[in-house]
């Protein structure tokens, strides 16, 4: 005969091998139902003035602002596995020395489908700076749409949603008058 305790872990045992085994198939169908977002990135403009960091009150340094148009749904990203979509409007360019640097100037959180068509026009929520301290003889950004999906179960998959069909270059700075 099996004591009470000895019942109760083979019972425990076999429901957390059944639990282990739900979540994996959960997990390996976030690979099965893929959908892809449709959407659209335009640059309204961008700007360059001369501006105080935040580590050095002595030191100036080209910040650029820009203004963007965004329009997208990221209706078919959610599923029943879907627990929230992080947004990030992305630029990429390439230093003097050839360093290609990609920088995240604005994000947004859809924690529904409701909440999932996207229709924003803006500036950047973070600086856009260059190392070099100066914008001058960069090459011009190509802006993108870029999405990072949070399931319940499973790993985070990335994607792409719309890139910028030109790439943009940076005005020379602003003087102050």
């Amino acid at each position: 005969m099996h004591s009470i305790f000895a019942r109760i872990n083979n019972t425990s045992a076999l429901l957390s091998s059944c639990l282990m085994a739900l979540l994996a198939a959960i997990a390996v169908s976030t690979f099965v139902f893929t959908a892809q977002p449709s959407g659209n990135v335009n640059i309204a403009s961008v700007q360059v003035q001369s501006g105080q960091t935040r580590r050095y009150a002595t030191k100036r340094q080209d910040l650029a602002y820009v203004d963007f148009n965004i329009t997208a749904d990221f209706t078919p990203l959610f599923n029943w596995n879907t627990k929230q979509v992080f947004l990030y409007l992305q630029a990429e360019f390439d230093d003097r020395k050839g360093v290609k640097n990609e920088v995240v100037v604005w994000d947004r959180i859809v924690r529904s489908k409701d909440q999932a068509k996207i229709s924003v026009i803006g500036k950047n929520k973070y600086n856009l700076r260059e190392l070099s301290a100066s914008f001058k003889n960069i090459s011009p950004a190509s802006y993108s749409l870029k999405y990072n999906i949070m399931p319940y179960v499973g790993v985070l998959t990335y994607g792409e949603a719309a890139r910028t069909t030109e790439d943009v270059p940076f005005p020379p700075r602003k003087t102050r008058v």
